[in-house]
């Protein structure tokens, strides 16, 4: 048995008390003519399900991901007219000469034209550079995963420098951070690529490198959460379209991050003053689109995450200019094949990462020797579909950290290593942390990794229809936290080796659901619950296996 095995066993035993009961809708049927083909089972609707019928948007347990991803879970991306073609510029496919110049100054073109696509033929393409994609509406598009491939030799290391910790210590946040092809707005990557040349290691998200790059637009009254129109004080400055940030701030007894853990007396008994990590991630910044403003009333186009309450000073405000409409597809990213680093070491042999994107996409994107794979840095509203990371094994193959939310990720896979993981190295795998808020995994195919939360009280995120063979570890400072906060979700999940970690919630993470999971087993773990006391955690359809109806549970809410 592995490491915790005393907490474990608290954890079975409170899984098992508090676990629902199935209600099965089976279906075979027979006859007494012929023999004929056998009928499959119509599935088993949990109570879980019904119950979230009646209140989609304020469920207890369950969150409301269905408008998740580009534009609220489009379908189809937007087929932008051609505008540039990097051979016209001077990229030449034969795998020596350095492309990356030719590839920026085609994407520059097509910023200045104001938008369009910009082609990459088939053929291998040498990149001594990293790419920036910061102007809107520019779309990168290879001939196909299979067929146009950048061939990345040089690190973020080398490139801009060391990136060190706001945190302190030793770490390389090139761990965690920046991507060989990196989307993010033109004066955002300015300023911190600035500030990570100066060692003045910045925060990364909406509101510049110290979190001062903002204005009140107005103050907003209470509301609950699962409401989509909120009364404001003064809606002169505001306007249908007009992307904002909902800014909720905490409490001296830290009431925000206890609404954020499901309240009750165990986020109450918690000991938040020490995390000092977590704190540093308060203010709650949400970015939110508004749909229609009639007086005082503002409309948004996704339901609120949370409460509003007078006691976290709520307001929208201004935020650093974001990237829009913009997106990756069709092409391989891979990477010189050099060992995986120590872990928190990374050099930053990094794939595609959005950084204060919004509406933005990656579409039949693979990236191969990375250290870490595909990042969502405060990115929300974007959507990654049919990607995948393969090669020598990644440090994180996903990550979603700094305020990321409402991000879609489907019909992912995260390929088998194909050389062993050297010594001192960790694989976490589809990861989630700091405060980042409904965002869905969905259809994906892990041959290895796990449910990897950094701490950092993440909450309402949703991971359905996965097949993962579970051998990862969770990751995350102690300074920073729970791994989990209220309403994740998981839903039909299909653990091929049989390890329990990270993958059966009953007894992990607060008012949560573990719906539609095969049987899995304590063994190699070291997550262990962050509060005590009865955790308000569901438990349906354990020991089943693809059952569950509706089987995907993004999909389901999409038809609603």
């Amino acid at each position: 048995m592995g490491k915790g095995h005393a907490d474990i066993t608290r954890r079975s035993l409170l899984g098992s008390a508090i676990a629902v009961a199935a209600v099965a809708v089976t279906g075979t049927t027979a006859t007494a003519a012929a023999p004929t083909p056998p009928v499959p089972p119509k599935g088993q609707v949990p109570a879980l399900w019904r119950e979230f019928l009646r209140t989609p948007f304020t469920h207890p347990q369950i969150p409301y991901v269905g408008r998740a991803g580009y534009r609220r879970g489009a379908a189809r991306f937007p087929r932008r007219p051609v505008v540039a073609d990097v051979t016209a510029y001077g990229a030449v496919a034969d795998g020596t000469t350095d492309c990356a110049p030719a590839i920026n100054r085609a994407i520059a073109a097509a910023g200045r034209a104001g938008g369009g696509t910009v082609l990459i033929p088939p053929g291998t393409f040498r990149i001594d550079g990293l790419i920036r994609i910061g102007y809107d509406n520019v779309v990168l598009r290879g001939a196909g995963s299979g067929r146009t491939t950048l061939y990345a030799t040089r690190n973020l290391t080398e490139l801009i420098g060391v990136y060190g910790s706001r945190y302190g210590g030793d770490k390389s946040s090139w761990s965690w951070a920046g991507g060989l092809i990196w989307l993010a707005p033109t004066a955002r990557w300015d300023s911190l690529v600035a500030a990570v040349r100066a060692k003045a290691w910045p925060f990364e998200g909406w509101t510049g490198n110290k979190r001062d790059e903002w204005e009140t637009l107005t103050t907003v009254s209470p509301a609950r959460q699962g409401s989509w129109t909120v009364t404001v004080a003064d809606a002169r400055r505001l306007r249908p379209g007009q992307l904002v940030l909902l800014r909720l701030a905490d409490d001296a007894g830290r009431t925000l991050l206890e609404h954020m853990a499901g309240g009750g007396p165990g986020p109450e008994a918690y000991y938040w003053d020490d995390k000092t990590k977590l704190t540093s991630y308060v203010p709650y910044e949400w970015p939110v689109r508004i749909a229609r403003v009639a007086g005082r009333k503002v409309t948004f186009e996704r339901p609120l995450p949370l409460d509003v309450r007078p006691e976290w000073d709520p307001r929208l405000t201004t935020h650093v200019r974001e990237l829009t409409g913009a997106g990756v597809e069709g092409l391989t990213l891979r990477v010189v094949e050099t060992p995986q680093s120590p872990h928190l070491l990374d050099k930053g042999y990094n794939g595609v990462v959005f950084q204060c994107t919004y509406d933005c996409w990656a579409d039949d994107v693979v990236v191969t020797n990375v250290d870490n794979g595909f990042g969502l840095v405060a990115a929300s509203s974007c959507t990654l579909r049919r990607t995948r990371v393969a090669g020598r094994g990644s440090h994180h193959p996903y990550f979603c950290r700094e305020g990321s939310h409402d991000n879609l990720i489907e019909d992912f896979t995260i390929e088998q290593r194909t050389v062993p993981a050297p010594a001192n190295t960790q694989l976490h795998g589809i990861n989630v942390e700091g405060l980042s808020s409904y965002n869905v995994w969905s259809r994906g195919e892990m041959q290895m990794g796990t449910f990897d939360s950094h701490r950092g009280l993440p909450f309402a995120d949703v991971r359905t229809d996965i097949t993962v063979n579970n051998n990862g570890r969770h990751g995350g400072d102690a300074s920073a936290g729970p791994l989990f906060g209220a309403r994740f979700t998981h839903w039909n999940v299909r653990v091929t080796n049989g390890r329990a970690g990270l993958m059966k919630l009953d007894g992990l993470a607060p008012w949560s659901a573990t719906v539609g999971l095969n049987e899995v087993t304590e063994f190699d773990q070291i997550d262990v619950p962050d509060f005590t006391g009865d955790l308000h955690s569901r438990l349906e359809l354990y020991g089943t296996t693809d059952v569950v109806r509706p089987r995907n549970l993004y999909e389901a809410q999409r038809e609603l």
